[in-house]
């Protein structure tokens, strides 16, 4: 089973090469590198070459790359670029900057998704998006403190049920996500009249609309880089989010969205907590307060 993996960059050489080399590490065979850069002058393009030089003396166990440096129209561009070159079974978008969270992630991933394929695991028709961890890297400080505990054992899948009060209010961690490539050919690609939300958009569509279901499983996949656009600039994330959900959402049912999304949210919290039978008790005394007429 083949992967390709996708990586966009434009004038960024240094968290480009952390990148390539985290590719270039990874211990599954079996490995398609797709590189669309932007048409940079940093010298990406010599660290492009570097790696492909790499790559085709055979010594590492990624079997291909192809690449591109050419002006584009953004990033969104650039991944639609590279997902209409992919001849994988499923993508997985690695931008410059970030990085596979260990040399086995990508075996790890695929071999599940292998075995879900083979009928070893009780997934009646595969996965079509298999979701794993990512772990948040900010500029100048260490990755979780240090203090995150290496999973031994085989980790358990876990059906996640989505829907769309998940992307109302946020969304998956897409940059730890393996998605089965026809699920681009179905769905469509990448919105490239946003800047900054039509991974999300795009994500939205397939689970919350339509009704693709994904699994989940405890694998730290990628080591995200915190200073991307997409990360700084909260307001554009939220304006763009809000203008697609109100195409897809009447506005009678937006509106019960708005009023009630932070309520649901806290139910669930206080559930996931064991918390809800308290909450349950105060709100049967106060509903038959109210019917005796105590309270009004």
């Amino acid at each position: 089973m083949k992967l390709s993996i996708i990586t966009i960059n434009y004038n960024n050489a240094e968290g480009l090469e952390r990148t390539l080399n985290s590719v270039l590490a990874q211990t599954y065979e079996g490995i398609e590198h797709i590189i669309v850069d932007g048409g940079s002058t940093d010298g990406s393009v010599d660290v492009i070459k570097r790696y492909v030089q790499k790559v085709e003396s055979g010594k590492w166990k990624v079997e291909s790359v192809i690449w591109s440096s050419e002006k584009d129209k953004g990033i969104y561009d650039g991944m639609n670029k590279g997902v209409k070159k992919a001849t994988g079974n499923f993508v997985w978008i690695l931008n410059s900057g970030d990085c596979a969270a260990a040399p086995d992630v990508v075996e790890r991933m695929m071999g599940i998704l292998s075995e879900t394929e083979s009928g070893k695991w009780k997934v009646e028709s595969g996965i079509d998006i298999l979701l794993g961890n990512i772990i948040h890297v900010y500029p100048g400080r260490k990755v979780d403190g240090g203090k995150r505990k290496v999973e031994s054992g085989k980790p358990q899948l876990r059906e996640i049920g989505l829907s769309m009060l998940t992307f109302y209010s946020g969304t998956i961690p897409h940059d730890a996500a393996f998605v089965r490539r026809e699920l681009f050919e179905k769905f469509g690609y990448f919105d490239e009249k946003m800047k900054i939300c039509a991974d999300w958009k795009l994500y939205l569509d397939m689970i919350a609309l339509g009704g693709v279901q994904p699994w989940y499983v405890n694998i730290d996949v990628v080591l995200f880089d915190m200073s991307g656009v997409s990360n700084t600039n909260n307001e554009l994330r939220l304006a763009e989010r809000k203008m697609y959900i109100k195409q897809v959402l009447p506005a009678s049912v937006l509106r019960d969205y708005d009023a009630y999304a932070a309520p649901i949210h806290q139910y669930q919290r206080l559930k996931k907590h064991h918390l809800w039978g308290l909450v349950y008790f105060v709100e049967r005394v106060l509903f038959k307060l109210e019917k005796w007429g105590v309270l009004r």
